[in-house]
This record gives structure tokens, sequence and C-alpha cells, in this order.
């Protein structure tokens, strides 16, 4: 038996398996890959339907919190704000890190 794909041609011999495996097998190790699409059809995953969720709440909720901005605003006109330098200091730090560490995986 022989396939042809985009001029490429393979040949399969019936009592031999196939050394081409469908990509969830290989993963899941389990059946079969799932159906392709019909045309015009889309399937979401699990992961992109709670990202869609996620990404709806985000839009529901305020981009600013009015009463912590009140508090602040009160307490640095009272004069009892202060700022931790030390705390600060240490944040950016680790954004620092973690920005590096990603720039490190993107390379």
């Amino acid at each position: 038996m022989s396939n042809k794909i985009n001029n490429l041609t393979t040949s399969v011999t019936p009592d031999r398996a196939s050394a081409v495996v469908p990509a969830r097998d290989v993963v899941s190790g389990g059946g079969n890959a799932a159906p392709a699409p019909a045309a015009g059809e889309v399937h979401i995953t699990d992961t992109a339907s709670q990202l869609a969720s996620l990404e709806q709440s985000l839009r529901e909720s305020p981009a600013v919190d009015s009463a912590k901005v009140a508090q602040l605003q009160s307490a640095i006109e009272q004069g009892r704000y202060s700022v931790n330098a030390e705390h600060v200091a240490t944040q950016l730090m680790q954004m620092e890190r973690a920005l590096a560490a990603l720039d490190k995986k993107g390379k």
C-alpha cells in the first residue's frame, strides 16, 4: 500500500505495524488520536476554556480598588504612611530575578 502526501511517497507493509503513531498515543500512551474536526468546526481545550473564563472575570473586575486608593490617600495626607525601603528593594530584586529567568527560557 502506498500513501502520497505533498509529493512524498511512503510504503507500508500490511502485516507490519506502522512506525507512524498518532501524537496522542505518544503523549498519553492512551487510545487513538481524536478524529479531525469537520470543516469550520473548532474544538477548545479545557485550558483554553479556563483562560477564557479567567479573562472574562478580569474584565468584570475594576482596574483600580477605589477603597484602597482612598485609604492610602488619607494615610499619606495624615502623615501615617511610611515606606519600608528594604521591603521595596527585596520585592524589586525578586521581580528582576523572575524576569531574568524568563529571558533565559526565551533564548
